[in-house]
């Protein structure tokens, strides 16, 4: 077995195999499905609640709170994944996660609904954090980069799965797609069968009794990726939760149909995750300067649509960008960060990334209601892809700094 793919302790010799990583891939796709899967029945919601005072603030939040909850709980999942371990917690989170995510089917009130919502997006944040730890712990080097990557493409083909689920599932009632949440429960399964609990001994370091310290944590350099996230995940969320609703605008109005042509153009995310694959030792700067600029044209494209068929090439240059985005900044924090604070730097980079989703709609209504419309907003969204690739070519001398693997006690993480 290659080095890089060395058992974890305590597994008794058992050796990582596919499916170990394909278990601990799926749990990605929870995070998609907790907006994608609803986007196409959000008109049926906020219809059955259209007398609820307020409505057009809070039904979209059954949407976006998820995200929010993942973008503040992250951080304390990580330090809860580096002091109890990964897989018992992991294990827990699916259990909570399909409970909750199916509440809604039960439920008549949007205030109960929105409650079960945050349950959603706290056991989002612990699937999240401790899944992606596991890949980094399980495996190192470019088996490491494989895997992460691969998060990208397995939440990017799910997309493409939920964008239709829930538009079908939706002519049987703004209810019935509540009920994928279950899907949490195989899951688990999975993880319970192929995973084993990784140790601190995998990394050539003696047991020691976890513990929660910051005081090695090197915060400078994370912040800097943890800022570079928060804007790059704001531009990758655009087209998936605003395409349908760009669709509209130019005279696409069934649902089914708008979520499947939306899949379609969402097909350049698994596209860019394997340009990612084939170029992802370039440097970080020349990595993210390229993404910058394949988002910038899209949205440009999107902006000056005059018919669907234009506005869906701009959608497909877009998620190009997107799909080869998600995968440099993880794997580039990811392969940054040592065993001991492992969970803490991935629960931080959650938190940005998901911040940047509940972040996302927001910009987006802001740069609609000032500019004309949603076409108009694309334009201005294009503006700030560009911005983010200049400020990567005025501080790509820092960045390359940030590409050295950080130290702990004295020893270099590879």
């Amino acid at each position: 077995m290659p080095a890089d793919q060395a058992p974890p302790a305590g597994s008794g010799g058992r050796q990582v195999t596919v499916m170990t990583g394909l278990s601990l891939l799926l749990p990605i796709t929870l995070s998609t499905m907790a907006i994608v899967l609803l986007a196409p029945i959000l008109p049926q919601i906020m219809q059955n609640f259209s007398a609820v005072p307020g409505y057009e603030y809070w039904v979209p939040m059954i949407l976006t709170i998820p995200a929010l909850c993942v973008a503040l709980f992250s951080p304390i999942a990580g330090m809860m994944g580096d002091y109890f371990g990964r897989r018992r917690l992991l294990l827990a989170s699916f259990v909570v996660y399909g409970i909750v995510g199916i509440a809604p089917v039960f439920l008549h009130d949007l205030t109960a609904i929105l409650i079960s919502r945050v349950g959603v997006g706290l056991a989002e944040a612990l699937i999240m954090v401790l899944s992606t730890t596991m890949i980094g712990d399980y495996y190192h080097g470019a088996a490491r980069d494989k895997w992460l990557a691969g998060q990208t493409a397995f939440a990017s083909m799910s997309a493409l799965v939920f964008f239709n689920v829930g538009g079908q599932l939706g002519s049987h009632g703004w209810r019935t797609p509540f009920w994928v949440y279950s899907s949490a429960l195989l899951m688990m399964a999975l993880v319970m069968a192929f995973t084993r609990d990784p140790k601190a001994s995998d990394h050539g370091k003696a047991e020691a009794p976890r513990n929660a310290s910051w005081a090695q944590f090197p915060w400078r350099r994370i912040a800097v990726i943890m800022a570079i996230t928060l804007y790059g995940s704001v531009f990758f969320y655009t087209v998936q939760i605003q395409a349908a609703s760009g669709l509209h605008v130019l005279g696409i109005t069934d649902p089914a149909r708008a979520g499947f042509l939306t899949s379609i153009a969402s097909v350049g995310v698994p596209l860019g995750t394997f340009i990612y694959s084939r170029i992802g030792r370039w440097p970080v700067q020349r990595l993210l300067v390229l993404e910058f600029a394949l988002l910038a044209v899209g949205f440009l494209m999107m902006g000056k649509a005059a018919a669907p068929g234009g506005f869906l090439i701009g959608c497909f240059c877009n998620q190009l960008g997107a799909g080869m985005l998600l995968p440099t900044l993880l794997v580039w924090a990811m392969s940054l960060l040592p065993f001991d604070i492992r969970g803490r730097g991935a629960g931080l980079w959650q938190a940005a990334f998901a911040m940047g989703q509940f972040l996302s709609p927001v910009v987006v209504t802001f740069a609609a209601q000032r500019t004309g419309g949603l076409l108009s907003a694309f334009v201005v969204m294009s503006g700030g892809a560009m911005i983010g690739l200049l400020v990567v070519l005025l501080v790509a001398g820092r960045i390359g700094r940030i590409e050295q693997p950080i130290k702990m006690n004295g020893m270099a993480h590879g």
